[in-house]
């Protein structure tokens, strides 16, 4: 575990001591598709505390969604309008809707709750 936190710490240290800079024309491409891979990451690490991970879903979707999004910056580019923003929005109500039920569960294990069970009406 330690090796992976040294890993993060000498990525963050790399990261802001090397100069280097995105081409503006790349650099929404490069958010859409960061946000698309935080998603897809946020949504494997939901899957798996639920206990309904699945490696060939997870990469598909990683892959999938930052190709989408990818493609959305690009239609938007051609067409002239900021479509970047709709993949944006989603990605990001996505991302806090993860985050939430990822909260919930380690609180949950915090305080030793356990899981209610969902109860279907049928009225």
């Amino acid at each position: 575990m330690w090796y992976l936190l040294a890993a993060l710490l000498l990525g963050v240290l790399l990261g802001l001591n090397v100069p280097w800079k995105i081409p503006e024309i790349f650099a929404r491409y490069l958010a859409v598709s960061l946000l698309a891979g935080v998603d897809t990451s946020l949504g494997g690490l939901r899957a798996s505390l639920e206990g309904d991970f699945n490696t060939m879903i997870f990469v598909t979707g990683f892959v999938g969604n930052t190709v989408l999004a990818a493609v959305f910056v690009y239609l938007g580019d051609v067409l002239g309008i900021e479509l970047y923003l709709a993949a944006v929005v989603a990605l990001g109500v996505r991302i806090f809707n993860n985050l939430g039920v990822i909260r919930r569960h380690y609180l949950r294990d915090l305080t030793g709750e356990k899981t209610r069970e969902k109860r279907h009406n049928s009225d």
